[in-house]
This record gives structure tokens, C-alpha cells and sequence, in this order.
């Protein structure tokens, strides 16, 4: 299903009271989280279906300085073809079926994306608004966000500006989030808090709440660039402030951890905590997807292994 087949988030007028009430208990969310870790994982035909399944949830991902068209146009044709075809047959899939979510680019590679994805289903996503720190002066940030537009982009990931959240300035934030998504337009705005960055769970917390307030469609952990990435105690915490927020305005925001998630095990925590928090219906691209580049790369290798009892070689799985 599209994107476009769920109603988008409109946002709400900035509630302080609300946010002002947010509250972490630091030490039930980490007993909560450590029971994902800690139980038995999913285990062969199931294991399988749930990998399938995070494929198609996956933006993959490239954001390199050293980023050229070549490099590009093999990620793409690896967001096409996932899967070799013998392995696609093998698993019961209709060949050609199966492709990632999305790929995603800085606005330079933008084109050249949107080049090798023509005639797919698969969404093209640009960073933009002074990736990855998000410190180039304001207007700027809301031209290249008008400029990944007008160049095609689906999916907007802006970034926001940490000050805002440890100085607990919620208006600014509100305001930069917002006019970044009327920028936006038609393409759908993830807003990334690079968690690392902002001090508590609490501040998670909030931030989450106010960039969902001010028009997010997603909530997204991190950029891959800082220190620390998407953890699965901050992700509990968005994933909640997105159940209490469509509990409150029946909007459904979407979730995107990013950062850090390599191998199919994470892949598994990360959708057993959607399905428990969130329910099925979150279980989709629309409403969650992971940020990676090597992920897919491990689920390859994990599939490979169902279906003939040995793992393959990273190289024989190259991206691309």
C-alpha cells in the first residue's frame, strides 16, 4: 500500500501542557526493552516471513561524501532486486515482486536515484534542511527542501535543531518543524531528532510529541551520524509518544529507527517491539521502515541459510 492510502498527519496547535507532562520511568523502559533481547528469537519459516517482510520496509540507505552515479545506481538496483531470483523462487515469491521500501540519498544523488527507480514502486527519499547537523542558516535549509522537491523527491528526511530540544525552546522547534513541512508540500516530511543528541529519554520524549504536532509523518531516530544511534530504549519511547498521539487526534504517525541496525536480529527486535507497542497496523512501509545500508546484506545471508543450511560469503551478496 502507498503512502498516499493513509491520511497524513495534519498536525495540531502547539500544546505545552501536554508536552510539559511527559514523563520516562528510565529504568522500566530498560527492563521493558531487555525483554526483546533476552527471549528466544523467531526461528525458521517464521523467521523467514518476518525477514521478508523487513525488506520491504527498508530505505536503503547511502550518505557518503564519496557518494558518485555509479554507486548509486547499483543501490538502486539493489533496492529493485533484493533477492536473487532463484532465491525469490525457492521462497515462494512471485519474481520481481519483492523490493525495499525506498532508497535514500543526499540531494546531489537525488536525480540519479530517481533516474534508476523510474517505472517502480519504490520511493525516492532525499536528506535535506542541512543533513546531518542541521545548522546551516534557516532559509537555506527550506530551499533545499524546496529544491529535493522540485526535483522529485517523494520523502523528505529533515533534520532538526538539537538546541531547541536541551534549551526546551518546544515553540521554535514547533515553528522550524512546521514551515519545514509546508515546504515539504506533497512529499511526505520524516523528521529525524538524532536522539544521541539530546540528553534524556524525557527529551526524547517531548521532541517526538512536538515534531508530531507540528506535521511530521515520521519520526525518525537518527542520522547515522552521531555517536549513538537508534537504540531500542529510545525507540520505546517514540513508538509510545506516537500511540499517545494518535490516541489523542486519530492521526497514525509513521516510525523509522536509523543508525547502527546491521544484522537480522536487530531487524527481529525492532519489528516485535512495533508489533507489540503499535499492533499490525504499523507493520507496513507506510507507517515504519528501517534506515540502513548494510542490513539487507544480513537478512540475504540469513535467507540464504534457511534455504540451504549454509551461510554465504558477505561477497557473494554485494549491494548491488
Amino acid at each position: 500500500m502507498s503512502a498516499a492510502a493513509l491520511p497524513r498527519n495534519a498536525g495540531i496547535p502547539l500544546d505545552l501542557s501536554w508536552v510539559e507532562s511527559v514523563r520516562v520511568n528510565t529504568s522500566a523502559i530498560e527492563r521493558r526493552t531487555a525483554t526483546l533481547t533476552k527471549r528466544r528469537s523467531v526461528k525458521k519459516d517464521w523467521q523467514a516471513a518476518w525477514l521478508l517482510k523487513a525488506i520491504t520496509m527498508i530505505d536503503l540507505t547511502t550518505l557518503s561524501g564519496d557518494d558518485t552515479p555509479g554507486n548509486v545506481a547499483r543501490l538502486c538496483a539493489k533496492a529493485r532486486t533484493p533477492l536473487r531470483h532463484d532465491m525469490q523462487s525457492e521462497l515462494g515469491l512471485q519474481v520481481g515482486t519483492l523490493h525495499t521500501a525506498a532508497v535514500c540519498v543526499y540531494h546531489a544523488r537525488l536525480a540519479d536515484a530517481i533516474a534508476n527507480l523510474k517505472g517502480t514502486n519504490i520511493t525516492v527519499a532525499a536528506v535535506s534542511a542541512g543533513f546531518p547537523a542541521g545548522l546551516s542558516p534557516f532559509p537555506q535549509r527550506i530551499a533545499e527542501i524546496h529544491a529535493s522537491v522540485a526535483e522529485g523527491a517523494d520523502e523528505i528526511d529533515i533534520v532538526i535543531t538539537r538546541e531547541h530540544v536541551l534549551r526546551g525552546n518546544w515553540k521554535a522547534l514547533y515553528d522550524e518543524v512546521r514551515q519545514m513541512r509546508e515546504a515539504c508540500g506533497e512529499a511526505h516530511m520524516k523528521a529525524i531528532l538524532a536522539t544521541g543528541e539530546l540528553g534524556t529519554l524525557r527529551n526524547v520524549g517531548k521532541a517526538s510529541l512536538v515534531c508530531m504536532m507540528a506535521g511530521a509523518d515520521f519520526i525518525k531516530t537518527s542520522t547515522g551520524k552521531e555517536t549513538v544511534n537508534a537504540t531500542l530504549e529510545v525507540g520505546l519511547v517514540m513508538v509510545r509518544a506516537i500511540r499517545e498521539y494518535c490516541q489523542r487526534t486519530d492521526y497514525r504517525v509513521g516510525f523509522k529507527p536509523a543508525g547502527g541496525i546491521r544484522t537480522a536480529k536487530d531487524a527481529l527486535n525492532w519489528l516485535i517491539l512495533m508489533k507489540e507497542e503499535l499492533g499490525d497496523e504499523w507493520l507496513r512501509p507506510d507507517l515504519f521502515r528501517f534506515g540502513a545500508s548494510s542490513l539487507l546484506t544480513d537478512i540475504e545471508r540469513q535467507l540464504s541459510h534457511y534455504l540451504t543450511g549454509r551461510y554465504a560469503a558477505r561477497h557473494h551478496m554485494p549491494m548491488g
